[in-house]
């Protein structure tokens, strides 16, 4: 089958073999494949994956032993947990000590003509939610899941740094309780579009130091985290909502004095984003900057390097 691999090097290749089905999971026919962050930092070497790219996906189920599947439209999570250790009977598999994570960690991605995903990950997708907007499942999950972790009031003031993909989604997902959010980054290009979805966008120069309730950290870079804990008021909310390649410098003492919470915030509710998605209180789709056949794969991940969302189609 067709795929695209990152071997050392980012290659399409037109012989890769085709995933076996076996118990337990089901064969998937990706329709749009999504590009993230994450995808680009695997190919700078992030957690050493060799393997097919891609987690963000919507298909149709090919083959199943359960024959219910077959035929219909899914998103996956991205996580296959054992299901079977002290974390998964505790009903916690996405922290699950032996998970795989599709197109990240041991497990072949959704860049391809198939894929394999475990029955037990996999969300049907309504009728009335379009492709478009249904590839956005993970990465709004992901954003949802700051509001799993922080109650956040409608009074509250939150700013999310960071004028890229996710930090579009974490403004769109935290807006939601009704609160003011300010994103916070250094795109001016990107603001006009960002204000027709109703996200207020600025650069760091317009916002006040300590001014802020809940502070969300999109960017993944040194520079955007001291940014964003500059921001943060006294007993206020750090969350970090990107992975780090590095290592990053944070003044401990600061956050013991100040009594800041520091929250980490990966995965989320996959259910929950379908709601949104398909009532439309979330619409994500203004952030699709183009789209390429699986073949063109490699120009995919180079124009999604300066772009916001590139979509590819398998």
């Amino acid at each position: 089958m067709n795929a695209l691999v990152f071997d050392g090097q980012l290659r399409f290749v037109c012989d890769h073999p085709e995933p076996p089905l076996t118990n337990g999971e089901a064969i998937v026919e990706p329709r749009l494949v999504g590009i993230c962050s994450t995808d680009l930092e695997i190919t700078r070497g992030y957690m050493h994956f060799h393997g097919i790219l891609g987690h963000e996906f919507v298909g149709v189920v090919h083959a199943c032993h359960d024959a219910t599947w077959v035929g219909r439209r899914v998103v996956g999570e991205i996580n296959a947990a054992c299901g079977n250790c002290p974390r998964c009977r505790g009903g916690d598999p996405a922290h699950c000590p032996a998970r795989t994570t599709l197109g990240i960690d041991r497990r072949p991605g959704a860049l391809a003509q198939r894929v394999s995903v475990p029955v037990a990950c996999l969300h049907a997708v309504p009728d009335e939610l379009a492709d478009e907007a249904a590839v956005f499942v993970e990465p709004v999950a992901a954003a949802l899941e700051i509001l799993e972790h922080c109650h956040i009031a409608p009074s509250a003031r939150v700013a999310v740094v960071g004028d890229g993909r996710l930090g579009a989604l974490c403004a769109l997902a935290l807006r939601l309780p009704g609160c003011a959010v300010e994103l916070v980054g250094r795109h001016p290009e990107r603001w006009p579009l960002f204000h027709t979805m109703g996200i207020r966008a600025c650069a760091a120069a317009d916002v006040s130091d300590a001014a802020y309730d809940v502070v969300v950290d999109c960017t993944g870079q040194p520079s955007g985290l001291a940014l964003a804990r500059r921001l943060v008021r006294p007993r206020g909310r750090l969350v970090l909502k990107s992975t780090y390649v590095g290592s990053a410098n944070l003044d401990l003492t600061r956050l013991v004095v100040d009594e800041i919470q520091l929250i980490g915030s990966r995965c989320g509710p996959f259910a929950a984003a379908l709601r949104l998605l398909a009532s439309g209180l979330i619409d994500p789709t203004p952030l699709i900057a183009g789209r390429f056949p699986l073949h063109d794969g490699v120009a995919a991940i180079a124009a999604a390097r300066g772009a916001l969302k590139i979509l590819v189609t398998p």
